[in-house]
């Protein structure tokens, strides 16, 4: 195989995206080989905007994906759905030896994504998720120093990531959006997933957290909009995460702190400051009160390389070279489990008023969940579904 042909399931916000950037042959070694999408009117945009933007393509149409994944026309799959579908195509295509690279989330609640994750050991196909923040070289930078033990002793991480803003159009832009039966949660299960996995992906993974969430708070919707979590790591370390859609101007915050140093994320800049002295050493040796150990301001040297790919177009380059070339995955599937296993934690929390510990047990999180859709008898007011907008950029959330 020198190409890897995909498939795109789902001609939403994001599955536009990748139709989009997949045609224009941005990816090295990928072609576009067929569009998915159980709404007519879709199908036929997409039909519409590639025999006029690339007439030379030989693309194939279907409305079930099923037909897709049996069809012999892909060799790889991009999943853009509704978030409860991934897990259930993503099983699907691993029967039909086909390769998956899952949209965030990898699913609602870890119950369903366990069923995934059998299927794909049983398969010897290259399973990926869109964790497409994992290409950005201020966190990978964070990371490095955290893993190699330059930051000490973690002490504590606190995300106030409140830039999600989004209006009651947007909300209104499809049926299944913000409802427990057709998204299963709100802000923390569409736009944080990357915030969350970015989290334990630098930090790692909390012991016990704590949630609140408020439903609706800004928008007329059923699901959270606003949420403050609090979670505790086995060492002591501490951290906090903020979110919201209904705050403008919003804030992209975070501080990691160790007692080596301290670093801070804010937009696209970041300052770390390095201390020479281990803190903890220094508090128990220093015979004055008011001091603290000597820091140096230290430039990482953070640059773009303007020969690579990020984002969303990254990760496709990356998984793209797993399958033709065995290279090593930026974000395998596999580790998608992990920010689900705190979102269902800060969700599971907020619901019986307690903290709860990590792993979530799985059950207790889908029999809650189904109350929740059993019980909703939200009605969305005037909903207008939206074809994929093509014309101003490859990245959308």
């Amino acid at each position: 195989m020198n190409k890897v042909r995909f498939g795109i399931i789902g001609y939403g916000n994001m599955g536009g995206q990748h139709v989009k950037y997949l045609s224009d042959g941005i990816i090295e070694g990928a072609v576009l080989s067929a569009v998915c999408d159980i709404n007519p009117d879709k199908i036929k945009a997409a039909k519409s905007f590639l025999s006029e933007k690339h007439p030379e393509l030989e693309i194939y149409y279907y409305e079930d994906y099923n037909e897709l994944l049996k069809s012999g026309k892909i060799d790889a799959v991009i999943i853009a759905t509704p978030h409860y579908l991934h897990p259930t195509i993503g099983i699907e295509a691993f029967k039909n030896n086909i390769h998956v690279l899952s949209e965030k989330p990898i699913g609602v609640y870890t119950k369903q994504v366990l069923e995934l994750y059998e299927a794909a050991k049983k398969s010897d196909r290259v399973f990926g998720i869109m964790y497409n923040q994992r290409t950005n070289p201020l966190y990978q930078k964070v990371r490095e120093i955290i893993r190699n033990g330059e930051l000490g002793e973690l002490k504590r991480c606190v995300w106030i990531i409140t830039n999600w803003y989004r209006t009651q159009a947007y909300y209104n832009s499809g049926g299944w959006r913000a409802t427990w039966k057709g998204e299963g949660g709100g802000v923390l299960t569409n736009q944080c997933p990357h915030n969350l996995d970015l989290w334990q992906w630098m930090f790692g993974m909390p012991v016990r957290v704590r949630g609140f969430c408020y439903n609706g708070k800004y928008h007329d919707i059923e699901v959270e909009d606003d949420v403050t979590a609090y979670a505790e790591y086995a060492n002591g370390a501490t951290a906090t995460f903020i979110t919201t859609t209904g705050e403008y101007p919003g804030t992209n915050r975070l501080e990691i702190s160790g007692d080596r140093g301290k670093i801070v994320i804010e937009g696209d800049t970041i300052k770390y400051t390095r201390l020479k002295t281990s803190e903890r050493e220094f508090c128990f040796t220093s015979t004055e009160g008011f001091s603290g150990p000597e820091q140096e301001d230290v430039d990482l040297g953070i640059v773009r390389d303007k020969n690579k790919l990020y984002e969303h177009q990254g990760i496709t380059q990356n998984f793209t070279r797993a399958i033709l070339y065995g290279d090593e995955l930026l974000a395998p599937g596999l580790e998608g489990i992990n920010g689900l296993q705190i979102s269902n934690a800060i969700y599971l929390s907020s619901w019986l008023n307690k903290t709860i510990e990590i792993p979530v047990d799985p059950d207790l999180y889908f029999e809650e969940l189904s109350k929740r859709i059993e019980s909703s008898k939200f009605e969305k007011k005037n909903v207008k579904e939206t074809i994929a907008d093509l014309s101003n950029t490859y990245n959308s959330n």
